[in-house]
């Protein structure tokens, strides 16, 4: 390989110098800080700990049919799927890699989200628009800022809210046409 310009080593380093013990752990260890923040920004935070009844797994416990997640992080996906043939469900529990947002909700009775509070608004909207009366959502660890919750589990972290769709319209209703509550 030979340099590209002058004062340029093949090695890819100014000055003809070659990569010693010194730069290689240099590299490495910017390597292991980029790897790190990204791990930190981007994966992180989906790989916390979900409350063990807000998991598609369990709701399938419970009996709800069908189960399915939807879900964009590949790594996320991946790591659903292994727990669900982990635990014997493969087949039984879909994980699908879509936009919640370009899914039609209107055949969903269960809904359970595990988002941030940014999200919370604009998914309230679509919930709203697409869930049939009938419908119950569960929202873990942040609540609907704008609805009223049917009933509340846990505390802290583990804390979830229920919504029941009917009540929630109900009363969004109600505050539309200015009439108290």
């Amino acid at each position: 390989m030979e340099p590209e310009e002058p004062g340029e080593a093949a090695g890819g380093r100014p000055g003809g110098e070659a990569l010693g013990g010194r730069g290689l752990l240099e590299l490495a260890v910017a390597s292991g800080v980029a790897a790190w923040a990204t791990w930190a920004a981007l994966l992180m935070p989906g790989f916390r700990r979900v409350p063990l009844r807000l998991q598609v797994l369990e709701a399938y416990k419970q009996g709800l049919r069908p189960a399915v997640g939807y879900e964009l992080n590949p790594w996320l996906l991946c790591l659903s799927n292994y727990r669900a043939w982990k635990a014997g469900y493969r087949g039984k529990v879909s994980f699908l890699k879509k936009d919640l947002w370009k899914v039609n909700l209107s055949d969903c009775y269960n809904v359970i989200v595990f988002l941030a509070p940014s999200v919370k608004p604009p998914l309230a909207a679509k919930l709203l628009a697409e869930l049939p009366d009938e419908a119950r959502v569960v929202a873990g660890r942040y609540p609907f800022p704008s609805w009223t919750p049917t009933s509340t589990l846990g505390q802290g972290l583990e804390q979830v809210w229920a919504y029941d769709m009917k009540e929630v319209r109900q009363v969004a209703q109600s505050r539309a046409e200015g009439s108290p509550v």
